[in-house]
């Protein structure tokens, strides 16, 4: 059976893929982008089965009004499918003030606002999945991208809270971690803050060489259609999981950053028990 889906930044990346391989497959595709003419060979190839829209997710009010043109006109929305984002890489002071709003804006603000906007549709057609494409750099961090991280991060705790909430109403969501893949994510799309000179000799300064093409590329094992692929096949199944490790490389780190954290957790344990008040460490001894 055919399933629609809306999905944010379809121009390039896992958006782009995901929507080429669903209408592929036959589904119909909500796709939305600051330049719907990237489509365009989309378009003529399947018709009315691609739906499009013009949208920076930045823009709340536009953000509200294509998902309500979308669910209007197309009926039901069974997949929303949380994707635009990019990254924003170096130092804190080397960002302007103007790169971190938008960063924030656009990979944790508009992502809230999404799921705000589509939540009282997919209520109230009762039910459907939400796909949020998050990072595995929502588990782990690395220096000269701790503004990308903050925002992977706390679309991780928002989701961790929400997701509960919309159960009882037949909405699941999946959180989608990949590693570092084939896109356009690292040289063809950074955001890099302006450089200073006391973090040349730093992780900052080299990420620059290395999107100058002076260092040798970061890895990204990730095979974007094999990646969108498998977020298609999250959707179909009947108990979706929560999160969706995508990349060995993603893998790896996440198993590595948990079990660091879990072991530091426990070596300050006792110094964690002895800071509750007397009646509730008795409390505990009986």
């Amino acid at each position: 059976m055919s399933r629609t889906w809306f999905i944010t930044g379809t121009s390039s990346g896992f958006g782009r893929e995901l929507t080429e391989q669903l209408l592929a497959r036959g589904d119909r595709v909500a796709a939305t982008a600051r330049r719907p003419d990237t489509l365009d060979d989309l378009a003529a190839r399947y018709g009315d089965r691609l739906w499009r829209g013009r949208l920076d997710v930045t823009d709340t009010t536009a953000l509200r009004e294509v998902v309500d043109r979308a669910f209007a006109e197309l009926g039901r929305i069974d997949v929303v499918v949380s994707n635009a984002g990019y990254g924003l890489f170096g130092a804190p002071e080397e960002l302007a003030d103007e790169q971190i709003d938008r960063q924030i804006a656009t990979n944790l603000t508009a992502s809230i606002q999404l799921a705000r906007a589509a939540t009282p549709h997919l209520r109230r057609q009762g039910g459907g999945r939400y796909i949020q494409v998050a990072s595995v750099g929502g588990q782990i961090a690395f220096p000269a991208m701790s503004l990308y991280h903050a925002t992977k991060w706390g679309i991780e705790g928002f989701w961790e809270s929400s997701a509960p909430e919309l159960a009882p109403f037949g909405i699941r969501v999946t959180l989608v971690e990949p590693g570092m893949a084939r896109t356009n994510f690292g040289a063809g799309a950074a955001v890099l803050g302006a450089p200073l000179p006391e973090y040349a000799d730093g992780p900052s300064g080299q990420l620059r060489r290395v999107f100058s093409g002076e260092l040798p590329p970061l890895p990204a094992p990730g095979d974007p259609a094999k990646i969108a692929a498998a977020i298609i096949a999250s959707a179909d199944q009947a108990e979706p999981p929560f999160r969706l490790t995508l990349g060995s490389d993603a893998y790896a780190l996440a198993t590595a950053a948990l079990r660091d954290r879990l072991e530091a957790l426990e070596v300050g344990r006792g110094l964690a028990y002895s800071t509750d008040a007397d009646d509730a460490a008795q409390a505990l001894t009986h």
